[in-house]
């Protein structure tokens, strides 16, 4: 196994469908930008309420990617 340096990025992605969403809609935008992601953590959920009614989710991510 090669030794690996990890760089830490934060992330928040959201979507009004859930936090499986969120979290796929902030990877695959970083995807674009940000090579070599390895891993996420999710550190904070929360959401925004409409007439009573979850209408959004947030997720706040950890990414770790491996340095060239």
């Amino acid at each position: 196994m090669t030794d690996h340096v990890y760089k830490v990025v934060e992330l928040v992605g959201s979507s009004p469908e859930g936090t499986d969403a969120a979290i796929r809609n902030a990877l695959s935008k970083a995807a674009s930008s940000v090579r070599n992601m390895r891993w996420f953590e999710v550190v904070e959920t929360r959401g925004h309420i409409e007439q009573g009614k979850v209408a959004h989710f947030q997720v706040t991510l950890k990414v770790g990617f491996t340095l060239d």
